[in-house]
């Protein structure tokens, strides 16, 4: 970044920095150099998430109060062996989607619950994570994910679920499955209507999170930068927050619940 002429766009991968402190100096960095610097947080613009999010934004579903990402599938971590060795594998490197993803439809949450966990027979350092965020007394978003779904592919899952006062969406991330074959993504909602049952209905829609999603952060940055548009969602001041989350989660799993004196 530091090698860049000032004023220059850049798309940077994901993680803004392994710690929160990489985070903030990357920050600095862009500041300085007055770059137009976003971070390629791409699950924003998976074809299932725009979807989502344009029935939500059209107010079809009604006031958005639950948000739920469910994974349990046999990740095959040993295709990525610079991960595998991480000290902070889950969250940093695939949960990390998930969060900057609620961040993305509910805000910045007031405080975080999270415990991320090895698997008692390999060496690597998590795989499972649960991250409860806390927006209020009646939004609830949660993140449950769990590597080590070992017993074939039928009981797989991968989710993103939206609960409204209206209606419904459920997407299912077909990427994830069976990896790295994947299985087709599926996109569902449920719009209520008096007198009427609940419906569930499937819209058949073009792309998958890869490679399509990637098209979404990169012409954010080109748009941005060429004056198209004022708008820059992945920005570093933006997923600077979720960074922020990333290490309360880890200060949080850490640090434990409250103690039970039985």
């Amino acid at each position: 970044l530091e090698q860049l002429p000032k004023g220059s766009g850049v798309l940077i991968q994901k993680p803004m920095g392994d710690y929160i402190w990489e985070s903030k100096e990357i920050l600095e960095i862009c500041r300085d150099k007055n770059l137009v610097a976003a971070i390629n947080c791409q699950l924003r613009f998976a074809p299932y998430v725009n979807a989502a999010r344009f029935l939500i934004e059209q107010g079809l579903i009604g006031e958005l109060y639950d948000m739920e990402v469910r994974v349990s599938v046999k990740t095959p971590w040993e295709m990525f062996p610079h991960v595998m060795i991480h000290p902070r594998l889950e969250i940093q490197y695939h949960s990390i989607h998930y969060i900057d993803l609620i961040r993305s439809f509910l805000g910045n949450p007031n405080s975080v619950l999270a415990k991320t966990l090895k698997h008692p027979a390999k060496a690597l350092s998590s795989t499972r994570s649960t991250i409860l965020f806390d927006y209020g007394d009646t939004t609830h978003a949660v993140i449950n994910t769990n590597h080590d779904h070992d017993f074939g592919f039928q009981n797989q899952e991968s989710f993103i679920k939206w609960e409204g006062t209206k209606g419904a969406i459920k997407a299912k991330m077909g990427l994830l499955m069976d990896y790295p074959h994947g299985v087709p993504d599926k996109f569902e909602y449920c719009i209520l209507e008096d007198g009427k049952e609940p419906e569930w209905k499937e819209v058949v829609l073009e792309g998958s999170w890869f490679p399509d999603a990637f098209i979404g952060t990169m012409s954010s940055v080109m748009r941005y930068k060429t004056g198209e548009t004022d708008v820059l969602p992945t920005s570093v001041e933006d997923v600077i927050k979720t960074m922020i989350v990333v290490e309360s989660a880890y200060k949080s799993s850490d640090e434990g619940g409250n103690k039970i004196i039985y």
